[in-house]
């Protein structure tokens, strides 16, 4: 049991780690926000006509 117990909590605090590490301009940068991960977003995917599977309206 102590084992599971273990490998939970060391999953918990290596993703937090993560969350934290990925997000330091949006947690730290006032004004700051994550960076998008769609493909409409990205110039170099862009410039290779490649987009976003997913439809959404441009503003």
């Amino acid at each position: 049991m102590k084992i599971v117990l273990l490998t939970v909590v060391a999953a918990v605090v290596l993703i937090g780690l993560a969350v934290v590490i990925m997000g330091v301009k949006a947690l730290f940068v006032k004004g700051g926000k994550f960076p998008t991960g769609h493909a409409h977003d990205i110039p170099e995917l862009k410039r290779r006509g490649i987009g976003c599977a997913h439809r959404h309206k441009e503003p």
